[in-house]
């Protein structure tokens, strides 16, 4: 057992002070249910459980792809969110997302501080239909998968309680003032005129940068020096979590409409194409460069093309967003194969998928944005409009720009008080091992050779063990 110390016992009495501090917190009664539309709060309440689904699945898809020594180190990490962030949301989170805004930058934190007013109060001034609970409690499953994504890039190097401080300063400083910023009708890119129907700029874009922000402070694997191979853990692990993030992904985009409405139909119909779309352009663009079509290559493009309709998915129209997702895929595939060619250890490719794939969303988004489509918003650059494309193209540089600058320096503030790099050895060892005293193991099936020889095949069957009694 680990000798106890203030350092190590830290996180607890942070979170009992919290559970202490909540018990003083006035009771006051619940929303009139009579004031919103059932079906909006049905398919909110739906959707917002979608959205959390994405979360083990992005465990999964992320788990599959690294070491197998690593396996169980990356998936803690990629769900550890949904508590750490479930229970920042309900202190100060929610308020300074969409607490009242300071200057347009930050919601003031005592808004809603511990909740207060949120289940009772009136509704959000943009989902009239529904409680502001309900509001809450959906953004609230964005915020819990934004950290989330940033795993893939820091994964088989990054200490588990560095990256747990990261979640909290992440979601403070990064991700609550870009969503203030794209979501408070008070925030200064919303009042620009830029439209992010679904987190582009709030969820990928921050996501992505801030990934190559952890990269570049927490520097190479020894693996990646020494340029050795990083073969998948379980292929058939990221191909459920693709399933998985697909299905969920219907909540992300069309519960952005917070509501049963035209607009939640379309975005659900433009996700479901641009996925299916980049996921054949990912696989197909790697034949047309002397690959095989490969599982992995056909999961990572959908994924692609998930991220890059997500800022656009209510504002255009059903037959563009085949080519948002086939030319999103494409180029992210190039930028992931430049990105091979560096230094650049970005594990899981998280900034050219998540980042670049943003970035290419925001954009064309600005191109192929239609009143039509979404008669409150605006005409993109292919409707005459190039003014929206430009809006749209410097709201992205700020996204971008905000989100690395501040997550550079909070990997660079964090590795000052908690070294967040493992030891060579622990690193050697893997993370699931050295960070949480459990060990994936894999399964065997013995199958007959055509020489008749009996050899040992990886089963997708598998358990883990644990030293933790």
């Amino acid at each position: 057992m680990n000798k106890i110390t203030l350092k190590s016992s830290l996180p607890f009495l942070v979170l009992a002070a919290v559970a202490i501090a909540a018990l003083f917190v006035p009771t006051l009664p619940n929303f009139d249910a009579g004031k919103y539309v059932p079906a909006d709060i049905a398919w909110v309440l739906v959707a917002a459980a979608l959205v959390f689904l994405m979360t083990p699945g992005l465990a999964f898809f992320y788990g599959g792809m690294v070491n197998r020594k690593n396996v169980l180190s990356t998936m803690m990490k990629s769900v550890v969110a949904a508590g750490v962030v479930g229970v920042l949301w309900i202190v100060v989170g929610y308020s300074l997302a969409f607490g009242d805004s300071i200057g347009g930058f930050i919601g003031n934190p005592t808004t809603h501080l511990f909740y207060k007013g949120v289940a009772s109060g009136e509704p959000w001034s943009l989902a009239p239909t529904i409680p502001k609970s309900l509001f809450s409690v959906f953004q609230l499953m964005f915020a819990i998968i934004t950290p989330g994504l940033v795993v893939g890039a820091i994964a088989e190097r990054m200490r588990f309680t560095s990256y747990v401080l990261f979640t909290v300063l992440f979601s403070l400083f990064v991700y609550a003032p870009l969503a203030h910023w794209s979501w408070h009708p008070d925030g200064f890119l919303f009042k620009m005129g830029a439209l992010d129907f679904a987190g582009g700029t709030v969820v990928h874009i921050s996501a992505g940068c801030a990934a190559l922000a952890g990269v570049l402070v927490l520097k190479r694997r020894k693996a990646h020096i020494d340029k050795v191979e990083n073969k998948p853990a379980n292929i058939p692990y990221v191909l459920i979590g693709t399933g998985l993030l697909w299905f969920g992904w219907f909540g992300f985009n069309a519960g952005s409409a917070l509501g049963a409405s035209a607009t939640a139909v379309s975005a659900f119909i433009t996700t479901n194409t641009a996925a299916a779309a980049a996921g054949l352009s990912w696989m197909f663009f790697d034949v047309l460069r002397g690959k095989k079509p490969s599982v992995v290559g056909f999961c990572v493009g959908a994924v692609v093309g998930l991220v890059a309709i997500t800022p656009g998915a209510g504002y255009v129209a059903i037959a563009p967003s085949i080519f948002i997702g086939v030319f999103a895929a494409v180029v992210s595939n190039v930028v992931v194969y430049y990105k091979s060619k560096s230094s650049l250890d970005d594990t899981l490719d998280v900034f050219p998928c998540h980042g670049v794939g943003g970035i290419v969303g925001m954009l064309l988004t600005g191109v192929f944005a239609s009143k039509a489509i979404y008669s409150a918003g605006q005409d993109g650059w292919a409707y005459g409009n190039f003014e929206f494309f430009l809006t749209q193209a410097k709201a992205m540089g700020l996204a971008v720009a905000y989100s690395f600058v501040v997550s550079f320096i909070i990997f660079k503030f964090i590795n000052l008080i908690v070294p967040m790099r493992v030891s060579v050895l622990e690193e050697e060892e893997g993370l699931d091992a050295s960070q949480h005293d459990e060990k994936y193991v894999q399964g065997t099936l013995l199958v007959a050779t055509k020489n008749g020889l009996v050899e040992e095949e990886v089963h997708p069957d598998h358990a883990y063990e644990t030293n933790n009694k």
